[in-house]
């Protein structure tokens, strides 16, 4: 892997080509983005060089793409003529099936994921360290050399078929933005901000996120969101039987061991 085209140089992209140079990436890091972003890029030092996607994409031995879903799949198809042989495409999209089967006829591809971001966007918030000890979902094998730098950026790598990989999302990631942005949309009005104390801080982080992005998201993964949303419906109506009961004891420590269990990986 001598050179990276990283086409959306925002906070996933920017991150991601910071992580490499981080990791000993010593190639040449290329950048596909609106000419001002690329500028600032460029003076972050994120990227050695801009450029449309005809004068970059063939250039690239991996070409990693971290735009909105929507914009993505606009790209994988006008992407095909441009490759250099032998070179991989890669993603960073947060839904995977229909990216996945839009990207079946190039020759290369594999789906992936990295399960990191936060609340700012763009390149300025770029950090190398975005990666570290988080999962990346890929749906299929790049080769060692490809999984060798996702080891060496830190992260955790997890396979799972693009359904797989849509369906435990949406429990893992796309219920909880709903859930804190339904909070959040319902207390709106209602209390008063001097009475909200950290947790209620924490309970709306997600709230925070940017609506051009999750649009998307929500848009290329409804079936498996309704269905989590559905769950969870069914669950809270168990919780308000459980309350008028007074029985919610078990549902604490059952909940207390998952969250204990997620902040051990």
């Amino acid at each position: 892997m001598q050179s990276v085209a990283i086409v959306g140089v925002g906070l996933i992209g920017g991150s991601f080509a910071l992580a490499l140079r981080a990791a000993g990436f010593t190639g040449r890091m290329l950048g596909v983005s609106r000419p001002a972003t690329l500028a600032k890029a460029i003076a972050l030092g994120v990227i050695d060089e801009g450029g449309t996607l005809e004068e970059i994409v063939p250039q690239a031995d991996v070409v990693f793409l971290a735009q909105p879903i929507s914009v993505m799949l606009e790209t994988i198809d006008a992407l095909g003529p441009l490759l250099k042989p032998g070179s991989l495409v890669t993603d960073a999209g947060s839904t995977k099936r229909l990216i996945v089967e839009r990207a079946a006829s190039l020759p290369r591809f594999v789906g992936g994921h990295p399960m990191a971001g936060k609340e700012q966007q763009g390149v300025e918030a770029a950090e190398p360290g975005l990666f570290r000890n988080r999962p990346w979902i890929l749906t299929s094998d790049p080769g060692p050399d490809f999984t060798g730098w996702l080891e060496r950026i830190g992260a955790r790598l997890v396979h799972l078929t693009p359904e797989e990989h849509d369906t435990q999302v949406a429990l893992s990631s796309h219920l909880p933005q709903l859930l804190s942005t339904t909070l959040a949309s319902l207390l709106s009005g209602q209390i008063t901000t001097s009475t909200a104390g950290p947790g209620l801080e924490s309970m709306t982080r997600l709230a925070l996120s940017s609506q051009e992005l999750w649009r998307d998201i929500l848009a290329t993964n409804r079936p498996a969101i309704a269905a989590a949303l559905g769950q969870f419906a069914a669950e809270l109506e168990a919780v308000r039987a459980e309350l008028e009961r007074g029985e919610l004891d078990a549902r604490f420590v059952k909940a207390r061991e998952f969250g204990l269990s997620i902040r051990q990986k």
